[in-house]
């Protein structure tokens, strides 16, 4: 128990604050429920879309993805970056309307406080790391030292894991607190459904909802204004993903359309040191399959039949576009070299060997796909250096960082 006499004996600017001090009905646990409520469907919907991500870059036998449809990973990644911008405000109104609780005073009082407690800890911290390192990587400020890819996965498990716990100790208080709101969001008082009421976890001391004239910011008002805030967020940057709101993205950190030949780009040839041998007059395709080994310049590749597709590059960032593209079907390419129309493809890039992305492979599915292509040209003209000239990749439902640039060799089937 707190020494209240010695508590309140103290000067005001020392006096240690209590969960009772902070009287505001936005602390109450009909607000914290339904801001949980909202902040773990969008752990939920993060997690699903960034293990599809995940898996689309590290493919798994048992769950194999494929190249129809066209547009699903672009859906995917787009939801992922537009719920993660969406999550900023519900993390801060979360961590507003429950902090009372770190003057809770014990600490700690019984091994399922402490697992209650160890759970938030866990869950605040990775889901503030995820949040804010994500924005970051999406605005492509790579200030954290570390690889980002393979920390962001691993931590995603650690944010799920920790909401799960959580969910599952706080479920009866969550419960009680929606059958309170169903009655009345705005009703006299917190009565016995305040936050820390009768029924609620040892230790938690009752925090007054002080719903009177003047009293401050109603529960509806604050909820409110956190909708408004995490609606403008998103419309605001969602439309790097859905292109006909690109004109109102002022906070989207890309235009999709911006760049050469009317399509961003994310890495140039100049940064993938690519620009003296993707423009040597003597570049020639080698392509390696059961038949052997042999080598087609762009004017052979040029002379096969060519193959048009509109397809969207999208981009692990967020942003995509649709463009049209032309080239040789990567089916013809591999019968060319005595494999299958559907035998896997190793891709090989001109970028120094070991670089991020300087490889992929192409499963037999999206090899026998009509819209797999070596792409020769985009828009009609040639490729521009920066897209991929003197040839790249383009496939349906594939991440733009697996849609190889600059390629220079192809290994087909048993052959990879």
């Amino acid at each position: 128990m707190v020494n209240r006499t010695l508590s309140t004996s103290r000067p005001p600017w020392l006096r240690v604050p209590e969960p009772a001090d902070f009287r505001s009905p936005v602390h109450d646990e009909r607000v914290v429920a339904r801001l949980g409520a909202f902040l773990g469907a969008a752990i939920l919907i993060l997690f699903v879309t960034g293990l599809v991500s995940h898996l689309h870059q590290h493919p798994v036998s048992w769950l194999p993805f494929g190249p129809e449809p066209a547009w699903a990973y672009r859906l995917n990644q787009g939801l992922h970056v537009a719920v993660g911008f969406a999550s900023l405000p519900l993390v801060l109104a979360k961590l507003y309307t429950v902090y009372p609780q770190l003057f809770v005073r014990p600490p700690l009082t019984g091994w399922r406080h402490a697992l209650e407690r160890g759970s938030v800890g866990v869950l605040v911290a990775a889901t503030v790391f995820q949040v804010v390192t994500g924005i970051l990587n999406v605005f492509k400020l790579y200030v954290f030292g570390f690889g980002f890819t393979s920390v962001h996965y691993a931590t995603a498990w650690l944010a799920f894991g920790a909401a799960l716990v959580h969910v599952g100790i706080k479920l009866p208080i969550v419960l009680r607190a929606f059958a309170a709101s169903a009655r009345d969001l705005d009703g006299p008082g917190a009565g016995p459904d305040a936050a820390g009421g009768p029924g609620a976890p040892e230790g938690e001391v009752p925090v007054p909802a002080d719903t009177a004239p003047g009293a401050g910011a109603t529960r509806r008002g604050f909820l409110g204004s956190v909708a408004v805030a995490t609606l403008a967020l998103t419309a605001l940057t969602v439309g790097q993903t859905v292109t006909p709101r690109r004109a109102i993205a002022l906070l989207a950190p890309r235009d999709p359309f911006d760049g050469p030949q009317g399509l961003a780009v994310n890495k140039t040839a100049r940064g993938a040191r690519v620009e003296e041998l993707a423009t040597d007059p003597d570049w020639a395709l080698e392509l390696v399959g059961p038949a052997g080994t042999s080598r087609l310049s762009r004017a052979d590749l040029l002379a096969m039949a060519q193959h048009e597709a509109v397809l969207p590059i999208a981009c692990v960032e967020g942003w995509s576009a649709s463009a049209r593209w032309s080239g040789v079907r990567l089916r013809d390419l591999a019968t060319l070299c005595g494999g299958r129309p559907d035998d896997p493809v190793h891709v090989v890039s001109l970028q120094p060997a070991g670089t991020s992305y300087s490889t992929s492979d192409l499963p037999g599915s999206y090899v026998a796909h009509d819209d797999t292509l070596l792409a020769l040209t985009l828009a009609g003209e040639d490729l521009h250096l920066d897209h991929g000239f003197p040839a790249r990749i383009i496939a349906p439902n594939r991440p733009g960082v697996l849609q190889t640039k600059w390629v220079s060799r192809l290994v087909v089937g048993s052959a990879a």
